[in-house]
């Protein structure tokens, strides 16, 4: 269940500069700490001397984080995304000039928009040149270009996305290893551990913040269905910097920053970051399918409260209330009930939703889990077979408008009166695919696939993603065909 978010949430990586880090930190640290050096297993430009400390000359230990900044900082970039400006034609409203001296539909007009430009982070895995930054920095992007910490650009290609975590995948193509950063496993992280954000807002060369982790596993609400366990942390994070890395004391990436929770739009306390343990396994999954390969319990609830408790008498006020099942879905053919408190999975205590997507997220459909329940005021433990959103164990494949076997293009001026149509998108060719089995020719016109209405190819292909992640995987279809007639049609996605 997602809470409303009043603030404005902006998202964001960090502005202050790196030599602010060390006396940030200095006057803040009390305690000792001291851990081993990392080896040079992570990469030949990868190795971080860890958290160290040393004496301020007044008796007090404080933490040096000053290797973890300066090497962290090559491997945050900054990233310019443009999409170059379109032309479209629109139909405007009839008025009372189209009445009397027109055919009373309406004139069309030619809209050209403006180019869009926007700026964001990244962060490099690998030194081959893999980055990984929000799905909102790149979004719609004709271009995509990254600008290195030692202000070489260069340009970009997109691997993939995943709207759902607000990550996306992208590559550059370098003649010398790149710089970058070895992935911690952000489970481990604690709530008071130092941190340092970096990011690269103003393509003014990396610039690092320091602060702790706020709290674990936090829900915003800001992803529409979106699966959302955040780092919080108060590291500065400000505007301009989405996509940026939290690291730990270590040099670890064990986040990626994203939203920032403020009533001005500027830094006001918190910060919010993806988890590196969902970053990972949505980075594998595009690199190796082109699309993430989401593992569903296939249940529908939310965290348990102390007035649900009180309601239903649980015996605990920890866990996710089971309140429905997903016919055919992974919990109900395990044997797990309405009712039920879901508190653990694979040994790991499971206390809110948000903690129960971060562990799912990092798992495929067909690994087997270990769900620990509470039924009846006793634990009990379920061996469950995870599955996908379409409720089996496949391989869901990365889908385009080439598996349709057509071609396709907006209407114009004239084929709008011929059609009789205030907008839509004609079928020019049909070869061997999808639309052919499913008996859509050539001069038939799209108006509405699955209820939303078709006035462009992206309208056509952003519906294509969104039926192939679906239970279903139909498209249905309504327009009109070359003779006028209305007509409907079903595609079966599943039949790929």
């Amino acid at each position: 269940m997602k809470k409303s978010v009043k603030n404005l949430l902006f998202y964001a990586a960090v502005v202050l500069s790196s030599a602010f880090v060390a006396d940030a930190v200095a006057s803040r640290a009390t305690e000792q700490a001291s851990v081993a050096p990392m080896s040079e297993e992570g990469g030949a430009k990868s190795g971080f001397v860890s958290l160290a400390s040393f004496d301020g000359g007044d008796g007090l230990q404080r933490v040096d984080l000053t290797d973890a900044a300066e090497k962290s900082v090559h491997a945050v970039v900054h990233i310019k995304s443009t999409q170059n400006s379109k032309t479209r034609t629109v139909r405007r409203a009839p008025d009372i000039y189209d009445f009397f001296f027109g055919d009373g539909t309406g004139r069309e007009q030619t809209i050209r928009t403006q180019p869009r430009v926007g700026f964001g982070s990244g962060v490099i895995l690998s030194e081959d040149g893999y980055i990984v930054t929000n799905n909102h920095v790149i979004a719609d992007a004709d271009e995509i270009m990254v600008t290195l910490n030692d202000n070489r650009t260069l340009p970009a290609r997109l691997v993939g996305t995943d709207e759902n975590t607000d990550l996306a995948l992208i590559k550059v193509e370098s003649d010398d290893d790149l710089d970058y950063l070895p992935v911690g496993n952000s489970d481990n992280l604690k709530v008071g551990e130092w941190v340092l954000a970096v990011g690269n807002p103003f393509n003014l060369t990396s610039t690092v913040t320091a602060g702790i982790v706020s709290a674990k596993a936090r829900s915003l609400g800001v992803y529409n269905n979106g699966i959302e366990s955040f780092i919080q942390t108060d590291a500065a994070i400000n505007q301009g910097n989405s996509g940026g890395a939290l690291v730990n004391a270590k040099g670890e990436l064990v986040g990626i920053n994203a939203v920032l929770s403020s009533p001005t739009g500027s830094y006001a306390g918190y910060g919010f970051a993806i988890p590196a343990s969902i970053m990972t396994k949505v980075v594998n999954d595009l690199k190796e399918f082109g699309t993430v390969q989401r593992a569903v319990l296939g249940i529908m609830g939310g965290t348990v409260t102390s007035e649900l408790n009180e309601e239903k008498d649980l015996g605990t006020v920890e866990g996710v209330y089971v309140s429905e099942l997903v016919e055919d879905g992974a919990a109900k053919a395990a044997g797990i009930e309405q009712g039920d408190v879901i508190v653990g999975i694979d040994g790991k205590s499971v206390k809110t939703m948000p903690e129960m997507q971060e562990e799912l997220a990092k798992h495929l459909p067909g690994d087997k889990v270990q769900i620990k329940l509470m039924r009846d005021k006793k634990e009990r433990k379920v061996d469950v077979e995870l599955k996908n959103v379409q409720g089996n164990t496949n391989v869901v494949k990365s889908v385009d408008l080439d598996i349709l076997g057509a071609e396709f293009k907006v209407l114009n001026e004239k084929e709008l009166k011929q059609y009789n149509v205030g907008y839509g998108l004609k079928v020019v060719e049909v070869k061997k695919g999808l639309f052919a089995d499913s008996g859509i020719k050539k001069g038939f016109v799209i108006m509405k696939v699955n209820g939303m209405p078709v006035k462009s190819i992206d309208d056509l292909q952003k519906a294509v993603k969104q039926a192939n992640a679906s239970s279903e995987q139909v498209l249905f279809i309504s327009g009109v065909t070359a003779t006028g007639r209305r007509a409907y049609f079903s595609v079966d996605l599943s039949q790929k």
